[in-house]
């Protein structure tokens, strides 16, 4: 069956990535703006040299875990550094996260039972 829909799945190269996995807890105070801002991240992320694919889901209680991939670690400094990403950090810090993590981590392999579909 084939499907206009994109795969919530990141196509991810054979060999080693780099996987940057970010947990938080949204607060239930300031939603303005949070929607549009992580729209534009994940489209801003995906026309940075490097940039893989993302995966994110978040639970009606706010919790939320958005996965992006990466070629190299340099392509995910130059990602924190770029100065639009820097600005909605800060948003989220001082507005939309009562509490997040960040994990950065070395993707050795990938499978699972099917193939992400070709776009």
């Amino acid at each position: 069956m084939t499907t206009d829909a994109p795969s919530p799945f990141a196509r991810l190269p054979a060999g080693p990535c780099y996987a940057v996995i970010f947990s938080s807890q949204r607060n239930a105070e300031d939603a303005a703006g949070y929607e549009a801002t992580a729209g534009r991240m994940v489209a801003l992320a995906a026309q940075q040299p490097g940039f893989l694919g993302v995966e994110s889901a978040r639970g009606a209680d706010g919790f939320g875990i958005t996965v992006s991939y990466w070629a190299s670690e340099e392509a995910i400094a130059a990602w924190r550094r770029h100065a639009e990403h820097t600005l909605a950090r800060e948003q989220g810090r001082t507005r939309w996260y009562e509490a997040f993590q960040l994990r950065v981590a070395r993707v050795e392999r990938a499978y699972g039972s099917a193939a992400p579909e070709e776009s």
